[in-house]
């Protein structure tokens, strides 16, 4: 009989219950005990639910703390020097600081997992080790098998991922791989020694362009993973995208029992699967039910996947499963009581993906007769909401078939804008700034709540805002800083603001997904044609502006970022919808220079995760992705400063595109690379102005002065000074203001430090 199988589950908490007891743990309300019992409730939790649903294969090991990676470099002691002498086992303090830095200790860095808005923490190989360092799996593993009364599925990440996603390689990759190894065959013997029947090993670098040596590190890998004496079944799990002939050659080869591909994202796992067939005896894991979208699943598509897989594997080798882990979903769709109800028809979060799999795993099972009835139901469903949803704006379409080129570029070239925007704004060398969100606390989110529950009316509501407005710029000047932002008081969220406003776009109240750690946001739902309706941040810029003689920049979410961290219509391409957005953004632009806002962000920090997996995907991809902004930005003048803010991804790959943007000013992160990111810009040549990242932003710590002149200094190996901005990494929005004021007083510090010394340099 063929099984129905997860690859991992939300480990928020269906109220956010996780994120509430980490900000309690480190802000010293709790202890670790109340941390350790709210994550096993989370645990225990899910695992229920994935039971009652009828789930066969549940997972375990899939919980973290704040990120499986960093679960994952505990587990095999890759703890760097930095963090102190080694540990019999990582403790929670270690484990956190590598998180999120400590006292005179940076944090690891953290970037983007592939092609998603989850950032992960990267292994560094200079580290000490590997060793066993953590006991977690072997634990979960024993509180989810009591839960569910038969043995759960742990899943790990694979050695081979492990390796490639981490840096500082100090050896050949293959005496890394050598370390690793072992360590993974005594966990799959401890495993197998405590009841596990399954595991699955999560491989998704397989899905990216490999090298031949890199596929064959995973043969080597392999190939002694399966011949440990005693160990569960091995289910190797590739997901985000598919393989390709010569991966499939070689994972089909391997000495293991099963094999998991993702048959939603694209088609080429199923023209694999019908070229070459599948190895007898092996388990297939077939992703049929979309994992990273919240659109209900059109069930007789799926089946009729499922039924083509079953071709070539028999039912009883075949696991149904979602393409990927449900970590980028929300919990409940249930808990959302104030969606339109033709949208909320429509989808399906992560409980009702369970459900969606049961029914497929039992029509499989006894034939489509078998659930006719559900069938029937997900079809009505697809009527009653495309029938009842405004899809479709002639106006907006009309609107993007008339463009021009002309709208796609600056009016004239950076060379003639930048002497006319240096006399706009007598900048000094080395200018400073911040990327826009001041701290939003806890009398600010309580504010907004009694607002949006009506017990606050609109002035009452706003009056409050401008008071905020008028303190940071305020503090700002104080300080020194020669940009000035007005704080996004006003702004939950960087995505959701906006979407507020839009066209289009829809809202929920609890569909929460987590970024990372206690970070968690809630994805808009676009699932309409894009419109603005009247303008967004004109008023609040203004009133900015009117306080202070400094610039003041607007604050614009880009819209590749808005696309790419929200829930996407699937009825036209993604390039669409992206201009329809740019042009939504392109108005609100042009508002606010007649309203006398000068400096312009446009934050694209999703530009790069967006790319395709593979490389050959990739100039279809940035062609419209840089269009999409140039649609947005080029309508200004010339003596208005365009800047873009981009954060946590490897820009190298795509410098190229970043020059294309043709932002007057980008700012990146940086504290964490230890000045790799540059080295990009500066072999590119790259012309324009650069702000990298010299405060991080996500580490409870206050940097010195001296930190961030060397950080500067650093840059200056490979920026011209009048390239340099000096700022943040990211905005500020989850820092507490007493680690954000004297953090901005250090950088302004820093700069003047600066200016001096090439000043006097210079004469």
């Amino acid at each position: 009989m063929a099984k129905s199988s997860l690859l991992g589950y939300p480990r928020i908490g269906k109220q956010r219950e996780l994120k509430r007891a980490l900000e309690r743990y480190w802000a010293g309300e709790s202890d670790e005990a109340k941390l350790l019992a709210t994550g096993r409730a989370v645990r225990e939790a899910s695992w229920r639910v994935q039971r009652d649903a009828g789930i066969d294969l549940i997972p375990c090991n899939d919980f973290s703390f704040y990120d499986h990676v960093l679960d994952t470099i505990c587990l095999v002691g890759l703890v760097p020097e930095r963090f102190g002498p080694p540990e019999p086992e990582v403790s929670f303090r270690t484990y956190f600081a590598m998180a999120r830095g400590a006292p005179g200790i940076p944090a690891l860095e953290l970037t983007k997992w592939f092609d998603t808005n989850y950032h992960y923490l990267v292994p560094e190989f200079d580290a000490p080790g590997p060793r066993f360092a953590s006991a977690k799996p072997f634990e979960e593993f024993a509180e989810a098998t009591a839960i569910l009364g038969r043995p759960a599925k742990p899943v790990l990440l694979g050695p081979l991922s492990l390796l490639l996603l981490g840096k500082r390689h100090t050896r050949p990759l293959v005496e890394h791989l050598e370390q690793l190894v072992p360590i993974y065959s005594e966990l799959l013997e401890r495993l197998a020694r405590a009841g596990a029947e399954w595991v699955q090993i999560d491989e998704p670098v397989l899905v990216q362009d490999r090298t031949e040596e890199e596929l064959q590190l995973l043969r080597r890998a392999y190939q002694a993973l399966g011949h440990v004496s005693t160990r569960p079944r091995i289910m190797l799990q590739t997901y985000y995208g598919s393989l390709d002939d010569a991966s499939w050659d070689v994972v089909t080869g391997l000495p293991i029992e099963g094999i998991g591909l993702d048959f939603v994202r694209d088609d080429e796992n199923r023209a694999l699967l019908n070229r070459h067939g599948f190895p007898q005896g092996k388990v297939l894991g077939a992703g049929v039910v979309n994992g990273r979208n919240v659109w209900r699943t059109n069930l007789v598509e799926a089946l009729e996947k499922l039924e083509e897989i079953a071709e070539h594997v028999t039912p009883d080798r075949i696991w149904v499963q979602p393409s990927c882990t449900l970590l980028h979903l929300p919990h409940d769709v249930r808990l959302e009581t104030s969606l339109p109800e033709p949208v909320r028809a429509l989808l399906a979060f992560a409980e009702q993906r369970l459900e969606e799999l049961v029914i497929l795993t039992r029509a499989l099972n006894e034939g489509r007769q078998a659930i006719l009835e559900e069938l029937e139901r997900n079809a009505e469903a697809f009527r009653v909401a495309l029938d009842g949803a405004r899809l479709y704006r002639r106006d907006v379409r009309e609107r993007l078939a008339a463009l021009t080129e002309d709208a796609f570029h600056r009016s004239s070239p950076y060379e003639v804008r930048e002497p006319l925007q240096r006399a706009r704004f007598q900048l000094p060398l080395f200018p400073t700034t911040t990327i826009g969100s001041y701290p939003q606390t806890p009398d600010i989110r309580q504010v907004r709540a009694r607002w949006r529950a009506g017990k606050l009316s609109d002035e009452g509501y706003w009056a409050f805002i401008r008071e905020r407005i008028a303190e940071v710029i305020r503090r700002q000047e104080e300080i020194g800083l020669d940009v000035l932002v007005h704080g996004e008081f006003e702004r939950p969220d960087m995505v959701e603001y906006f979407a507020e406003q839009l066209e289009g776009f829809v809202l929920t109240e609890h569909g929460w997904v987590q970024s990372y750690g206690s970070r968690v946001v809630r994805p808009p739902i676009i699932f309409g044609d894009v419109a603005r309706p009247k303008p967004m941040t004109v008023e609040v810029s203004r009133y900015a502006q009117s306080l202070t003689q400094k610039p003041v920049k607007g604050m614009l979410t880009g819209p590749v970022t808005i696309l790419n961290w929200s829930f996407v219509r699937e009825d036209i391409p993604r390039r669409e919808v992206a201009y329809q957005i740019a042009l939504a953004l392109r108005d609100e632009v042009l508002d606010l220079e007649a309203a006398g806002i000068r400096v312009i962000q446009i934050d694209e920090p999703a530009l790069r995760e967006g790319l395709p997996l593979r490389r050959s995907g990739w100039p279809e991809y940035l062609d419209w992705a840089v269009r999409a902004f140039r649609l947005a930005s080029s309508g200004v003048r010339d003596d208005t400063q365009i800047h873009s803010h981009m954060c946590y991804s490897e820009f190298n790959d795509i410098i190229e595109a970043i020059d294309a943007l043709d932002a007057d000013v980008i700012s990146i992160e940086n504290s964490r690379s230890h000045g790799e990111l540059l080295q990009a810009f500066q072999d590119y040549q790259y012309p324009r102005q650069i702000g990298p990242g010299v405060y991080d932003v996500h580490s409870a710590r206050v940097p010195s002065v001296e930190e961030i002149v060397q950080l500067l200094e650093q840059a200056l190996q490979y920026l011209r000074p009048e390239q340099l901005w000096v700022n943040p990494d990211c905005g500020l929005k989850t820092r507490r203001p007493e680690e954000v004021w004297p953090s901005l007083q250090n950088m302004v510090e820093a700069a003047r430090r600066l200016r001096e010394r090439y000043m006097v340099a210079a004469h």
